[in-house]
This record gives C-alpha cells, structure tokens and sequence, in this order.
C-alpha cells in the first residue's frame, strides 16, 4: 500500500510537471513567442516556431547577445486572443522576457500587443497583416508586410502584370482577410481592375459549392481570393471541379506545401503575393531554405522565414545596442537594417518595413518564382 501511494505521488508529480513551462535560465537572454501550437492553425504556428528556433540557434553559435545565449520561450496562443492574453501575461510578468515575437494571426496579436505595449516589452509581430497592430504603441513592430500593401501589390499584379481587368472577389470575414480586400480595392481603379463582384466567407466554411456557382455565372478573368491554406486549397479544388478555369490570385495564407496537398493538381497556375522568393539567390535566403528544411523535414513557408526574421531583428538590435534593456532596444529597432531570408528588413517610424512584393505560382506541385513587385509608392507602409 506505501508502494502504492508513493507511485500515485510520482505520477500527480509528472503530471504537474508537464503543465508548467521549463524553468529559465537567469543568465540568458529571453525572448518571448506565442504562437498556435495546437488548433485550425497549427500548422502554421510550429512553422513559425521552428523558424525562430533556427534563428536563436544561429546567434547563440555565432556569440549570442553580448557573451550570454538566448532562450526562446513559447506559449500555445491557439490563434485566438482568449489564449494569446493570458500567453503575453505570462511571457511578461512571470518569465519577464527581453522581447517577444508574435507566430500567430492577426486576431491574437492585436490582442497581445497592448499586454507587451504596456510592459514595455519590445514585440514584433512576424506576419500578422492588421494595421491596428503597431498602431498599439512605440514597442510594436510588424517585419511583415501590413495587409493593406500586399492587398495594392495584388492589385499591381493582376491589372499591371498579368494584364487581366475582370475580377471577382472572395473576402475571409476576419482582420487578414479585411485587410487584404481594403488595399486591392483601393488600388484596382489605378490598374483599370473592375471588380464585378465579391463574396464573402467565413474560416469555418470549407464547402463553396453556393459561391462557386455565383463567380461562375460572373464569368471574370481571375478571382482574387483571402484566405489560409486550410480554406484556400478546398476553394480552388472545389473551382476546378466547377470547371471555372479562372485566374485564381491569393495571398501569404497561401504560403504553404499544404495548400498544394489539400488542392492537388487544381494547384498549378494559382499565383499569390508573399514574402518568401524559393527559387531566390540570395545567400541569406538560400541558407534559411537550405537549412530550414534540414531542421524540419518539409518544405520551406511564409510563416518559417517570418519567425526567423523576427528574431533577427531583434537579436540585431540587442547587439547594436549593447544591452537588453527594453527602451535601448525599442530605439535600436528603428535603427537595424538586415539582410532576412523575407528582404531587407528596416522599421520606419510606426515600426512597419518597406519591401518587395514576392510573387510566386504553382508549377508540378511546387512554389516557385513567378515575379516581384516593386513600388516604392505603392508598397509604402504607414508611417503614423
């Protein structure tokens, strides 16, 4: 029986063990991430994860941040603001970090933000595209592009680029979604894009056949459609069965192996707007490819390159500055500019970054290069 209670006690002791982060090492360098580890946006979230795990790896062999190593602390936020909170608390106020990262959605950064906005943490987010995001206050960054941007830049491409003028529209009701339809409306009348119609859906939906059968009746040249991989590759595969043969232009939410598995062959020739060039040769961006995909054991995403620049920046700007100390930091960012796998990455004074557009298509079941977008005017973030 005392056998017994002692194996009972050790068990409960386990058990406890696994809910309660690993304990932290005092003399490093923390930087704090929540991201979606479980939930519809997994996927994502540990690509992201994995991406700024490569990132910390590479600067604690090449001398971490001053002499002292870097530790990466992750929380599961489920890509939801309920749990991105209590998330960014807990990265704030318990494992007082240095700096954090967001790996996640719009939603639950925005969310997070005011937590490290008024901790006065220094945060980036690494691909969230809602402009309200580092309108939260001077210690929120975004090394991504804002939705807006990539929405003109998808305007650009279809008007400019690939010539066609008759668009449908299929809007995801959420922030990315929003965002991304803000910017490509605004921008078509100065490509002579005519969008003749739009559509609207939710993250749930994974059936489209109602919607499918209205563009088809619409007849437009391309369809600029928001969306994630998880709605995105239903919707295409569902449009080819339909026998609509239109153009079909995505986004980042796009970026992903999975969308071309979960679309099959209806994948090719659907081109999005991204931050990620595969077939790029530049050193910085081969390397990341090259050694991302030897560390996870898949093919290289958006969301990975965006984790790994995020943490670049801000171990750039810890260096640069000599120190951790959060506002040294938060002024340091201003300051960096760095070659990341996702373009020279530079904040300007609301903390958003100018850069290219990234155009890639889908050819025998594989991202590659299509074209880039370059508009100093047009891809312009804000700057108040």
């Amino acid at each position: 029986m005392k056998t017994a209670r002692i194996m009972l006690f050790l068990v409960a002791v386990g058990a406890l063990s696994l809910m309660v982060p690993a304990a932290t090492n005092a003399d490093s360098v923390k930087i704090g991430m929540h991201a979606p580890q479980t939930g519809f946006a997994a996927a994502d979230g540990n690509s992201a994860i994995l991406g700024a795990q490569l990132a910390v790896e590479q600067a604690n062999a090449s001398g971490g941040v001053n002499g002292r190593q870097i530790e990466l602390i992750v929380y599961d936020d489920q890509a939801t603001p309920k749990e991105s909170v209590p998330a960014a608390t807990k990265l704030a106020s318990s494992d007082r970090v240095d700096a954090a990262i967001s790996g996640s959605y719009s939603g639950a950064t925005r969310a997070a933000a005011d937590v490290f906005q008024s901790y006065k943490i220094p945060y980036i987010s690494a691909y969230a595209v809602h402009p309200g995001i580092t309108r939260t206050g001077d210690y929120v960054f975004r090394s991504s592009f804002v939705g807006e941007v990539q929405g003109r830049a998808g305007a650009k491409l279809i008007g400019e680029r690939l010539g066609v003028k008759k668009v449908s529209v299929l809007t995801l009701k959420n922030d990315f979604g929003k965002s991304l339809v803000a910017g490509f409306t605004e921008a078509a009348p100065l490509f002579g894009v005519d969008i003749i119609s739009e559509y609207e859906y939710s993250i749930k939906d994974r059936q489209f056949g109602p919607v499918i059968a209205k563009i088809k009746d619409d007849n437009p040249e391309a369809i600029y459609a928001t969306g994630y991989f998880f709605t995105a590759g239903p919707f295409v595969s569902q449009l080819r069965a339909a026998g609509v043969d239109a153009l079909v232009i995505g986004q980042e939410g796009y970026d992903s192996q999975k969308f071309i598995e979960i679309a099959g062959k209806a994948a090719n020739g659907v081109i999005i707007t991204t931050s990620l060039d595969r077939d790029s040769d530049n050193a910085e961006t081969v390397d990341f490819i090259r050694r991302f995909e030897a560390k996870a054991g898949y093919k290289v995403d958006m969301v990975a390159a965006s984790g790994h620049t995020a943490v670049k920046a801000l171990v750039e700007a810890m260096r640069k500055a000599g120190s951790t100390e959060r506002d040294a930091v938060r002024r340091m960012l201003h300051e960096v500019s760095i070659e990341a796998s996702t373009g020279t990455i530079a904040f300007n004074t609301l903390g958003e970054v100018k850069k290219d557009a990234q155009v890639q298509i889908v050819r025998d079941g594989e991202w590659r290069h299509h074209s880039v977008i370059s508009d100093s005017v047009l891809l312009a973030p804000p700057d108040q």
